[in-house]
């Protein structure tokens, strides 16, 4: 069998009838449920009009490392709704670069798998909402009318080349693409679930990306439990050793606002360190947003002793979810001092 058949060989899914359902149902869903982010979003409705000093706008209290920090909630309100426009524009901006790097990624793996193969459909139906996210972040920034960066200019630079690792190292490749998807997931499922005092961009545009995504990390989950099994034990090994770093540097870079920011806002430095990622409640998110990974990983048998204390030096180890998406499950850390956090616990809240 030459190289090239080998390769082919290595694609074909075919044969495993469990992995071929969960594609099909997968595409059926993309087929049957989508969204066009200009005919299910009413942009030019007045009550998606940005105006000047909206207090929806301001960064939720609970679920934004900058949002419950005292620095941002002593500042004016003016000011707190400069910081939140510009928050998440950016963060709009970075999931738009994102999306991009995994549409390319995406098409150039699609453009290998053999003839007949259901991941080709499911890849590219994928591949058409993640367009569309573009589409919508891209929007939501304009309307916002905020000029921002979005990734570090060292991920722009690296942008044209990250994709090739779907051919050349497909297993890393997804680990990436969780690596992304997952800090937002997590963030946006999390302000949804705070609070109604949104703004119906966010509202809109946050409902629209966590159904749609909720198939594509499903995807990648898949995938992953399918390959990884199978991999040499040295590469998986390595994989091990390599996904958590993955996972704190890519969270970083999407949940993170470039030193610009800071620096516009005159945010003190040893505040910005604390938000991002030293204080108790900032680790506390960082472990959180991955414990849907950390499940994974120990399914697919990546969780060696090694592998545990990168997760730990990394801070970013902790429980593993019991199944994917398990919501958080008491009280969040916060800066706040022991009797007003107490006050913020389920027990304290009125029946």
């Amino acid at each position: 069998m030459s190289l090239r058949e080998k390769l082919r060989a290595k694609k074909e899914v075919r044969g495993d009838a469990k992995y071929v359902q969960v594609l099909e149902t997968l595409s059926h869903g993309s087929t049957n449920r989508n969204f066009d982010p200009f005919i299910d979003i009413d942009w030019d409705s007045p009550e998606y009009a940005v105006v000047p000093n909206d207090t929806r706008w301001v960064l939720p209290h609970r679920t934004d490392p900058l949002g419950r920090h005292p620095w941002y909630q002593s500042q004016p309100l003016e000011k707190q709704i400069e910081i939140g426009m510009w928050r998440q524009a950016n963060v709009a901006k970075v999931g738009l670069h994102f999306e991009s790097i995994l549409i390319r990624g995406l098409i150039q793996y699609a453009f290998s798998v053999p003839n007949g193969s259901p991941e080709f459909r499911y890849l590219n139906h994928e591949s058409i909402e993640e367009c569309n996210h573009t589409l919508m972040f891209q929007e939501m920034v304009n309307r916002l009318g905020v000029d921002v960066p979005g990734m570090p200019r060292l991920l722009r630079w690296l942008s044209p080349f990250i994709p090739l690792a779907s051919t050349v190292a497909p297993e890393t490749f997804f680990i990436g693409v969780l690596a992304g998807e997952e800090p937002i997931d997590h963030t946006q499922k999390n302000v949804l679930r705070e609070g109604d005092n949104l703004h119906p961009i966010m509202r809109r545009v946050m409902e629209i990306h966590v159904a749609e995504e909720a198939r594509h990390i499903s995807f990648a989950h898949e995938y992953l439990h399918k390959r990884v099994p199978t991999m040499h034990w040295f590469n998986r090994f390595v994989l091990s050793i390599s996904t958590p770093i993955i996972m704190r540097v890519l969270m970083g870079a999407i949940m993170t606002p470039p030193r610009s920011f800071f620096k516009k806002f005159g945010i003190p430095d040893d505040v910005r360190k604390e938000i991002f990622w030293k204080s108790p409640a900032s680790r506390q998110t960082m472990s959180e947003v991955f414990s849907d990974v950390r499940m994974l990983c120990r399914g697919v048998g990546m969780m060696n002793p090694i592998a545990k204390l990168v997760w730990r030096v990394l801070h970013i180890d902790g429980r593993a979810a019991r199944y994917r998406s398990e919501p958080q499950r008491g009280p969040l850390v916060n800066y706040a001092a022991p009797e007003a956090a107490a006050s913020d616990s389920p027990s304290a809240v009125p029946a």
